[in-house]
């Protein structure tokens, strides 16, 4: 693990707030980033070719923020749900998040997300699948979960993290994949990177890099 005198730094290039509260939870200080990149899928593009594209993109439009500083490094992350080959993202509006809900009623499907670390000293990136099976969705409970709020930000329409882990029948795979960061690889990436975490008493997120 690296040590906690690293001076690397990390740019969260990512404005949401479930991936900063993981880095959180393992004491990564960062920076936020905000970054703008077209989610548009191009129509020969896996969807694992899809998320690992936005997330490089995502990762290096951090770093450029940083103005080519060596010591700094940029992570980018992007989630999507898949099910028969169908890309779930976040849900336009009621209709298309019951659609997507009757999709996953009583089967599996992925969650992938991808992360991207990229600084002066290379970049590292992968793709992490979790199989998430849900239990089976009636009207009232697709109704019943819409109308909490929760669902209209999340890539797939739920958030295990919250009211949604009651749809969750079981998990293959990372937890942490599904909330939207993958820490199992995340791990790896900072310690190839010489970024120190499970550091305490620091302000572990602030504003801009």
């Amino acid at each position: 693990m690296p040590t906690p005198q690293s001076t690397q730094r990390l740019i969260l290039a990512s404005a949401s707030p479930r991936r900063a509260e993981l880095l959180r939870q393992i004491g990564v200080p960062f920076a936020v980033a905000a970054t703008s990149v077209e989610e548009r899928r191009d129509a020969d593009e896996s969807p694992r070719d899809y998320v690992l594209r936005l997330a490089q993109e995502k990762s290096r439009a951090g770093l450029a923020q940083a103005h080519s500083q060596r010591d700094v490094w940029s992570l980018g992350a992007d989630t999507l749900g898949v099910v028969d080959d169908q890309i779930l993202e976040k849900p336009h509006d009621f209709a298309d998040f019951s659609r997507m809900m009757r999709l996953m009623s009583g089967r599996e499907h992925s969650v992938l997300t991808a992360l991207c670390l990229s600084g002066a000293g290379g970049e590292f990136s992968e793709v992490v699948e979790t199989r998430v099976h849900f239990r089976a969705l009636d009207r009232a409970l697709i109704e019943g979960y819409w109308h909490t709020g929760e669902p209209q930000d999340k890539a797939g329409g739920y958030g295990i993290q919250g009211m949604g882990a009651l749809l969750v029948a079981s998990i293959r795979g990372s937890y942490s994949n599904v909330v939207g960061l993958p820490l199992e690889t995340l791990a790896g990436f900072l310690e190839r990177a010489g970024i120190a975490y499970w550091q305490t008493g620091m302000k572990l997120g602030v504003s801009s890099p």
